[in-house]
């Protein structure tokens, strides 16, 4: 009857050396998520669509390529902001508070999305950078999608409640705002909140860099 070697210092561990009181790995759901797309890319299909002329013109650079996952990540967003706006309307909530509750549940799996797939920033997050400035251009995209969801639907009144065209004319209000911030929002992004530094700190250090040495070269 076979038996289990035990490993010694330095063998490399095998089924039968694993204690079973080890502890198991802790899950990770987007390590799943990452595993999963990288077998969907490396698979048959993923790689003919890599080799045809759009996937080419697309990954040819890293900037395309987070242009792509950046838009598929907005689209996934939009998509969950649009229908629960949609139904909140229909239930009659107002459209602030549609405008609200809809930004939310899109703006989280949005951030997740930005940060780990279309950047693919790691380690530990900068709460200035990446959260702080992150809400504040969240806060901003809300302003205004609330007040343009307002203007709109002050304006629909004469089509009738139980019409389709009215909760179509406010929803898609909500959805150009997010249609015409798309450039500045990835700007935003690109340059400055999933950059992987700090360009604002970085600025400040040089200028008092730069201070400081003059200072010094004034001093006899």
């Amino acid at each position: 009857m076979a038996t289990d070697r035990i490993a010694g210092h330095g063998d490399t561990p095998t089924w039968g050396s694993i204690h079973p009181l080890d502890a198991p790995k802790r899950y990770d759901r987007w390590s799943v998520i990452t595993n999963r797309y990288h077998a969907l890319r490396n698979s048959p299909l993923g790689v003919r669509l890599a080799k045809s002329s759009l996937g080419r013109l697309i990954t040819q650079s890293p900037l395309r390529a987070r242009i792509t996952r950046y838009t598929l990540g907005s689209i996934v967003a939009a998509t969950t902001s649009a229908i629960v706006f949609a139904v909140l309307y229909v239930m009659g909530v107002g459209t602030t508070a549609c405008s609200i509750v809809a930004f939310i549940a899109g703006a989280i799996p949005n951030w997740i999305l930005n940060r780990r797939w279309a950047w693919r920033v790691e380690g530990r997050i900068a709460f200035g950078r990446e959260i702080v400035a992150y809400v504040i251009v969240s806060a901003l995209t809300l302003f205004i999608t609330a007040e343009t969801t307002a203007w709109t639907q002050r304006h629909v009144q004469s089509i009738p409640a139980h019409h389709g065209i009215r909760v179509l004319l406010v929803t898609g209000s909500y959805l150009a705002v997010f249609a015409i911030l798309f450039v500045a929002r990835f700007a935003v992004y690109e340059v400055w909140i999933f950059s992987g530094r700090s360009r604002v700190r970085a600025a400040f250090r040089s200028r008092t860099h730069v201070r400081n040495a003059a200072r010094a070269n004034r001093t006899p």
